[in-house]
């Protein structure tokens, strides 16, 4: 458990850091207001959690379980968690769970943008 432990919390550190240094090279190269970085991080992660997760499904066996925690877990969970909201939502959609899945989109949303907005309201 504490080698899997550390498996994720490397890849998630090294994700975050990806994410941050995405978005200090989008501001650099964009002038724009539009979360540019964001934008690049959360389809670069998407891409990638999805590639991966096709790939270890393919042939995952114990031996690739930490390779898996590593680089799905932690590298795609650190560079952006809309990967893994975007996997699960895809998930329950392939189990025929799309009335599920529209509500994990829609709460995910509204609460995520409601947070802020209550917040901000306050300050």
């Amino acid at each position: 458990m504490v080698k899997n432990l550390l498996f994720v919390f490397l890849g998630g550190g090294m994700g975050a850091v990806l994410r941050f240094l995405i978005g200090k090279f989008s501001t650099q190269i964009f002038e724009t207001n539009f979360p540019v970085g964001t934008l690049v991080a959360n389809l670069l992660a998407c891409s990638l959690v999805g590639f991966l997760v096709y790939q270890f499904n393919l042939k995952l066996d114990a031996s690739q379980k930490t390779l898996y925690l590593f680089l799905v877990v932690g590298l795609c969970g650190g560079l952006s968690t809309f990967s893994t909201f975007s996997i699960e939502t895809f998930e329950l959609i392939k189990q025929g769970n799309v009335a599920f899945a529209i509500l994990n989109v829609i709460i995910s949303i509204t609460a995520g943008l409601g947070s802020l907005f209550m917040l901000f309201k306050q300050n």
